[in-house]
């Protein structure tokens, strides 16, 4: 299946280790594009997902670079208005045209799928005013099409969830702060625990030995 994105070009993947995201890396890497996947680190990232990233890129042999972004230290993100999620969409994805300027990467691509709709997304925007490519949203790729195709190819991530960023469990409007994620924590726990625990995870083995102390 031809992503239709040119061989010519250097791309940089917005790159979360989840179902889409992986399975974009894989197919860009299968068509021998140069690639490079880059997974942001923030406080409303639950230490696991920077792991299972790192886990994923190192199973597909792939360039990763993990980017610490300092969220908290943004107003317009962390006084948590309605439209919070394109603040922090925005700043995560500058962030990383950024460093691909630095390393002279010229096309942004992520996950987003043909299922995603954006009247419940409003990162959306910040995607279009960015000119973040979606390959997988172009296709008509939906979610399930994402999740058959990666059980198709073996990736370690075919069912894991999606999950909300730790923010989403901060009550609209109340700002995030370190003491207000903190709090929510167990919430976002509760969440994500039958992943962290489940055996499709533990068969990341040692690709994600050591990255998020629970080995």
């Amino acid at each position: 299946m031809g992503l239709g994105l040119s061989t010519g070009s250097r791309y940089g993947l917005a790159f979360s280790g989840g179902t889409d995201s992986s399975l974009l890396l894989a197919l860009m890497l299968d068509e021998g594009l140069d690639v490079v996947a880059y997974t942001v680190d923030s406080a409303f990232q639950a230490p696991f997902e920077a792991a299972d990233a790192r886990a994923v890129a190192r199973s597909l042999g792939a360039t990763h670079e993990v980017i610490g972004v300092d969220v908290l230290a943004h107003d317009e993100v962390c006084s948590n208005p309605p439209d919070r999620c394109y603040h922090c969409k925005r700043l995560i994805f500058s962030t990383l045209l950024d460093r691909m300027a630095e390393e002279g990467r010229d096309v942004l691509v992520d996950g987003t799928n043909a299922s995603d709709d954006p009247a419940r997304r409003p990162g959306f925007r910040a995607l279009a005013e960015l000119g973040v490519v979606s390959p997988l949203r172009d296709l008509g790729l939906t979610k399930d099409d994402v999740r058959r195709l990666s059980r198709e190819r073996g990736l370690m991530t075919a069912s894991k969830p999606s999950f909300s960023c730790l923010a989403t469990h901060v009550g609209e409007g109340l700002p995030i702060t370190a003491a207000s994620l903190a709090a929510a924590a167990p919430a976002a726990e509760a969440e994500t625990d039958v992943w962290v625990r489940s055996p499709e995870r533990e068969s990341m083995g040692d690709e994600r030995r050591g990255d998020d102390g629970q080995e």
